[in-house]
């Protein structure tokens, strides 16, 4: 749900775009933190914030790591 929002921000365009691993940390909604594959050897990290259901709000990319490996640890940030 956030591809066109990471190919915007990172001004690239993305064939592969799969999600291998995430982790979630709750605040006044939930951001998840989740390590992309974007080919055989580059992935990011992307933080993506989910509001609470009330406020009726679509997931939102709050940031992103690149230069990462499948191997890097995914981390808060």
């Amino acid at each position: 749900q956030v591809k066109a929002q990471f190919e915007s921000k990172a001004n690239r365009t993305c064939g592969i775009f799969n999600a291998i691993v995430y982790r979630t940390q709750v605040v006044a909604g939930i951001n998840y933190f989740i390590k992309v594959q974007l080919s055989d050897a580059v992935y990011v990290h992307l933080k993506v914030f989910q509001s609470l259901p009330h406020e009726n709000q679509r997931l939102s990319l709050a940031g992103f790591q690149t230069g990462k490996t499948r191997d890097d640890p995914l981390t808060y940030f």
